[in-house]
């Protein structure tokens, strides 16, 4: 593995958000969007902002800054507002991807429970995680009515050729 292939990987990552944002999430109604549910973490709000603040999370351990607190899903009261923050939780994976160099994937640059992870293993958790959420969320969605379709990674790596 490389940083090249993880950039690329992270382009998926990223592409696949804001897909489920503009094509499912901003189907629903403002009620359908914070609408509690029975399942996993509740609102299609709850999982977009824990999404979003896991990758703010990771990413904050990986820059040597302190992992931040969990965000407060009823401080997104609407899409928008979750649009904006994550713009720039975006901003700063992409910096920091931006910078990685290939000998960083081998270091371990966390403290505490997670001292023994290495770079390329927190890389894959973080879009492993993405991608389990999002398919949460496309479930809701989906149980809301909306058609929803694959967010498998081939799919984009036919429509991306040139990535």
């Amino acid at each position: 593995m490389n940083v090249v292939a993880f950039r690329h990987f992270y382009n998926y990552h990223f592409a696949q958000n804001r897909q489920l944002l503009d094509d499912y999430v901003a189907q629903l109604s403002a009620a359908q969007f914070v609408q509690a549910v029975d399942y996993s973490l509740g609102s299609v709000r709850n999982q977009l902002v824990h999404l979003m603040s896991v990758d703010e999370a990771w990413f904050s351990g990986l820059r040597g800054v302190e992992f931040p607190e969990m965000l407060d899903p009823n401080n997104f009261p609407d899409l928008a507002t979750l649009r904006t923050y994550w713009a720039n939780v975006e901003a700063t994976m992409r910096q920091y991807l931006a910078n990685l160099q290939d000998a960083d994937l081998q270091t371990k640059p966390l403290d505490g429970e997670d001292e023994n992870l290495i770079v390329w293993q927190v890389l894959l958790q973080v879009v492993n995680h993405g991608t389990d959420h999002r398919a949460q969320i496309l479930r809701l969605c989906h149980d809301f009515g909306i058609k929803t379709s694959s967010q498998d990674y081939i799919f984009y790596v036919y429509e991306h050729p040139e990535a």
